[in-house]
């Protein structure tokens, strides 16, 4: 409002310029909030393009592949776009502003605690398979580094060879995680067993393969529905590179495919060794006879010949007789003893001249006591204290002593030449049974003449000393052996039925093992080792029914082994053993001996899984009492006391039983199929017509 104020001096009335001054700064004002709200708002405008275009970049770095990655961890899709793997960061969390992405890598420099090397690199091989190639790898600190592998949305198979085998695995309670190395799981149940890899199959398609150089421990916790998978060096028998730090590295591949059969496939011929040679055919064909389960420690030559004769008596045939534990003097030589075998020269002519050729037992200690142990310390041939002076003395079975140390190659020299020494001096020991060689027997702290990053890198080297007696060799622990073209035997069992080194354990562990790339495999003693206190009813023999299901179920294995004879029992029990040992070699050993030929090439199972030919059926992804030979052959073997019937599961196709029965609405359940105690449920699959 403009004021009134008095004239000048002609008496005219004067408007005042004061109003319109302050208007104009009023206006000014205004107009300068304006402009400043403008510039901020200009501002929040870009640093928010800013932030966008960081979270749409960021969002990008977070995938590859079909791989989301987050800082807690990582999911993978299969085609369809389902989850079908989990792995979560137990040991720390992803800086994600650290990690950038170049090509098909994702790489990382820094977890919340500190700097690591982290990567993810998608590889494609083939269009039926994605595979990625992760690794966390601290580097400036000792602390472990774990990751927790989700298990519940599939099942698993694979890892290692157990007291209590399952198929698929079973896990119970909580497992802090431990060493993954080889060890007695007849003394050691708890323990991994003497054949493992660091290798799982999943039935949702998806395989992961722990990295050789990583100091893996393994543990699980089934509340969470997770295994650990744990890298250390500290409280652990693994050791970092000399003059390396003992930092962390946690590495693996984790492949998907089309199916579980196919991805397999994929992974035995991309990661896992192979044999180069057969074993000898007739073995395949012929059951081994071992003295041990019959005998124990008392063999003497009067009743390896008498065991002998009765073998050809009763009508049997033999690959070769196996003379096991306590033919030497002492623990650690290589000679027989003179009181119990005083003419060994001669008795093994007569065998060679009646057609049984011979193994002997021999394992790699040499026990305090024996003439060797002087010859052993002088040449320093065995493993040694920490300092590497002193031999570390070991507990075993049989007594306490030294444990060759086969990295040396004077000691392996000198190993060698003592068995080739009795082969040469006997006519007729044609080969040996390699007993023990579990990094569980290895003193706690101790030196190798080249020292051992991994611990199981000993069975390894155990395995290699049965190379040059392949054709009927057998060994039972395996540790990236899948070349060694031996037999490779389960863990002794117990004359039980269940699953704790029972008649049930049987399947599961076969196609464990089998799935690790072991293929030749010679499962125990018919009817188990009948030790005291591990035997139903805790009679001299096994149960007369346990035996003859035992005996049906290998029948239809690779190979057959007895101890325990069938003429101990009754004439039923010998007429049931020479008809399965008739059948398994007219049967089963023709097909098993075509499908060892492939697994020079290939690597498949020669004992196959039921899921094996038939992907898409949930049912065959849980059964744990049939097995396939190849993909046309199927067993069902009865594995219940007192049982005459079973439940048997039929993959689709068309199948024919033994008792010339078909059957082709498949896949289909055939509930309580009649079974005679006489009898091992068998079915091949029939081509159908016009295909």
């Amino acid at each position: 409002m403009y004021q009134v104020v008095p004239g000048g001096a002609d008496g005219t009335t004067l408007y005042s310029a004061a109003p319109m001054k302050k208007k104009m700064d009023r206006e000014g004002r205004q107009l300068m909030m304006a402009s400043i709200l403008g510039v901020v708002l200009v501002i929040a405008a870009v640093v928010a393009w800013c932030y966008y275009t960081s979270s749409l970049r960021k969002a990008d770095i977070l995938k590859t592949g079909l791989l989301d990655l987050n800082k807690d961890g990582f999911v993978i899709h299969n085609q369809a776009g389902d989850i079908v793997f989990q792995m979560a960061f137990r040991s720390g969390t992803l800086d994600l502003d650290s990690c950038s992405k170049e090509a098909e890598i994702v790489s990382c420099d820094r977890s919340e605690a500190g700097k690591l090397n982290f990567f993810i690199q998608t590889v494609r091989p083939k269009d039926t398979v994605m595979c990625y190639r992760v690794r966390w790898e601290e580097v400036e600190s000792d602390r472990p580094v774990e990751h927790a592998m989700a298990y519940n949305s599939s099942h698993w198979y694979g890892g290692a060879e157990t007291s209590t085998q399952h198929w698929p695995i079973s896990i119970s309670s909580r497992q802090t995680p431990k060493p993954f190395i080889t060890s007695d799981i007849y003394a050691n149940r708890d323990d991994f067993g003497g054949i493992l890899e660091r290798y799982w199959l999943s039935s949702n398609a998806t395989a992961i393969k722990i990295n050789d150089s990583v100091p893996f421990h393994l543990g699980w916790d089934d509340s969470e529905k997770t295994m650990r998978f744990q890298a250390r060096y500290q409280d652990s028998p693994y050791k970092p590179d000399p003059g390396q730090p003992p930092y962390a590295e946690l590495s693996y591949r984790v492949c998907v495919g089309h199916d579980v059969t196919s991805i397999h496939k994929y992974m035995v011929r991309r990661y896992f060794n192979k044999p180069n040679k057969v074993p000898s055919e007739v073995v395949f064909r012929h059951p081994i006879w071992s003295t041990w389960a019959m005998y124990k420690t008392e063999i003497d030559e009067e009743k390896l010949l008498t065991y002998a004769a009765n073998i050809r008596k009763y009508g049997f045939n033999c690959s070769h007789l196996e003379l096991d534990d306590r033919y030497t003097t002492g623990y650690g030589e290589f000679d027989f003893d003179p009181v119990k075998f005083p003419n060994a020269s001669s008795v093994f002519q007569k065998l060679k001249a009646d057609g049984f050729l011979v193994s002997l037992w021999t394992h790699p200690f040499v026990n305090y006591d024996s003439a060797n142990f002087g010859v052993g310390m002088e040449k320093g041939l065995f493993v040694r204290e920490p300092a590497g002076q002193l031999p570390a003395l070991v507990s075993w079975w049989n007594g306490v002593g030294a444990i060759l140390d086969f990295t040396n190659p004077d000691t392996r020299d000198w190993y060698s030449s003592h068995l080739r020494a009795l082969m040469s001096k006997y006519s007729g020991v044609v080969s040996f049974k390699f007993d023990a060689g579990e990094t569980s027997y290895l003193p706690q702290q101790f030196s190798t003449l080249l020292p051992l990053r991994d611990p199981s890198t000993f069975t390894r080297r155990y395995t290699e000393m049965a190379i040059p007696f392949y054709e009927r060799a057998e060994l039972r622990v395996g540790y990236q052996s899948q070349n060694i073209s031996c037999f490779f035997r389960i863990i002794d069992r117990d004359s039980v039925w269940g699953y704790e080194l029972g008649l049930k354990s049987i399947i599961p562990t076969v196609l464990t093992i089998s799935i690790l790339g072991y293929q030749f495999i010679l499962p125990d003693m018919i009817g188990g080792n009948v030790y005291p206190n591990r035997t139903d009813g805790g009679q001299r023999l096994p149960d007369r029914e346990l035996y003859i299901r035992w005996l049906e179920l290998s029948a239809f294995m690779p190979a057959m082994r007895f101890s325990i004879p069938p003429w101990e029992y009754d004439t039923q029990v010998i007429h049931i053993a020479q008809s399965f040992a008739t059948l398994h070699e007219t049967l089963v050993a023709p097909r098993v001996l075509e499908l060892a030929s492939e697994v020079l090439n290939t690597g498949d199972p020669i004992i196959r899984p039921l899921w094996w030919i038939a992907t898409d059926d949930e049912a065959a992804y849980k059964i744990d009492s049939q097995f396939l030979i190849g993909d046309d052959l199927m067993v069902a073997p009865v594995l219940e006391p007192g049982k005459q019937e079973r439940d048997i599961y039929l993959p689709a196709g068309r199948w024919r039983s033994y008792k010339g029965e078909y059957f082709d609405k498949g896949p289909m359940h055939l509930t309580d199929y009649h079974v005679n105690l006489d009898e091992i449920a068998y079915f091949v699959w029939v081509q159908e017509s016009g295909k």
